[in-house]
């Protein structure tokens, strides 16, 4: 029996699902072993993004895949946590690359775009023909998007996008930017001062990307800074249907659900390298398995991921009926991340000394995971949402 056949024989998640839930899922597992898993190493190792599986994604249907039209595969909520999970059990960056493309950007488009806006851009986006990227993180902002400093003025029929971004996955690498940015404008949103979506294709003059170096965490993906030195769009650029923050929340809400399901992939890829390790390698005449210690770490650790499984499943059921809250959202966020860490702590150090070497997947899945902690929303952010909700009482 395999290592991955001895987890799955405790947890039967198969039971939970629908034949097209579980069609999705073996398609993404053998896109992340055949594509991602032999080449993950080298690219993590040399920072090296590799723009040909874009195309691949998009062929496969991964882009966008759970909205409907304009050439995207319109399927379920679980049927997307499951490719997010399995992308991430190779990669973070790779889940947060499909997070980005389908969930930020297109997703933006999707539901506040014009008609010319979604029939130009997302059928490009979901084939993987073009990138797009989310504007919304500022380099003195991070979790308070409500100090954005970046505006949009008018100028005759144009907009002028002035400002700095920061933190912008796929940015150098895109051809249209979701930017945020206030209109000052009365015309525009209440008190001439509301935060609206703008498409900027990134040849405009004065759309400037730059990627981040000396990261020791997501380096098979890209993130950038940003300058917007008057960025000149037409009037039309603006994203019709959001008017203030409500408008990117609800996008970094799509992208916190496909983190709940693909951290528990990285949990999952840790726990099945610590379980192999522990019946393979032998300490004082027998298995480190035999162990009544290493296997209290690993029973730990299978129940956390089945805890994270099945809280991303009930999420992911609740997305599908359109029950699914933003503080149910920031559990799920909060609770996959943080348990996924102790995971990949608890697997490095049945994996000893070696757990620290490129030979385990853990201490990349450990570094990335760290940024996934920062990323749409920290968890302090979440804490905060959640003591909101409990309390009555924001304490942001």
């Amino acid at each position: 029996m395999t290592t991955a056949s001895r987890i799955d024989s405790v947890f039967d998640l198969d039971g939970l699902l629908t034949a097209e839930e579980r069609d999705w899922q073996m398609r993404a597992r053998a896109f992340a072993q055949e594509r991602i898993l032999p080449v993950i190493d080298d690219d993590f190792e040399n920072a090296h993004f590799r723009h040909e599986l874009v195309g691949e994604l998009g062929a496969a249907g991964f882009l966008g895949m759970q909205l409907h039209g304009y050439g995207c595969a319109g399927a379920g909520a679980v049927s997307y946590g499951l490719v997010c999970l399995e992308l991430e059990a190779a990669d973070s960056s790779w889940r947060t690359f499909v997070s980005v493309q389908g969930s930020l950007a297109m997703s933006a488009i999707a539901m506040y775009g014009s008609e010319q806006q979604k029939q130009a851009w997302l059928p490009r986006l979901a084939t993987g023909d073009a990138i797009g990227c989310f504007a919304l993180t500022e380099p003195q902002g991070g979790s308070d998007p409500a100090a954005m400093t970046t505006t949009a003025r008018r100028d005759g029929d144009d907009w002028v996008l002035d400002g700095a971004k920061r933190w912008i996955g796929l940015a150098s690498l895109a051809d249209v930017a979701v930017v945020w940015a206030r209109v000052a404008d009365p015309a525009f949103g209440t008190g001439g001062r509301a935060v609206r979506g703008f498409l900027v294709p990134t040849t405009t003059p004065g759309f400037t990307a730059t990627p981040i170096t000396g990261k020791l965490s997501m380096r098979a993906s890209v993130q950038c800074d940003v300058a917007l030195d008057a960025v000149r769009v037409p009037a039309d650029a603006m994203l019709p249907g959001a008017t203030g923050l409500s408008g990117p929340f609800a996008c970094l809400n799509e992208a916190r659900y496909g983190i709940i399901w693909g951290a528990m992939g990285a949990a999952r890829c840790c726990l099945e390298a610590a379980l192999d390790r522990s019946t393979t390698r032998a300490v004082f005449g027998r298995p480190i398995g035999a162990n009544q210690l290493t296997q209290a770490k690993l029973a730990d650790m299978l129940v956390e991921v089945e805890k994270g499984i099945l809280l991303a499943l009930h999420l992911g059921r609740l997305k599908e009926r359109g029950a699914l809250t933003p503080e149910q959202i920031s559990v799920g966020k909060l609770n996959s991340v943080r348990e996924a860490l102790e995971v990949a702590h608890q697997a490095r150090t049945i994996l000893a000394g070696d757990g620290i070497t490129s030979a385990y997947p853990v201490m990349r899945h450990a570094a990335n995971l760290e940024s996934v902690r920062t990323y749409e929303g920290t968890d302090e952010i979440h804490q905060l949402i959640l003591g909101r909700a409990l309390t009555g009482i924001s304490a942001f």
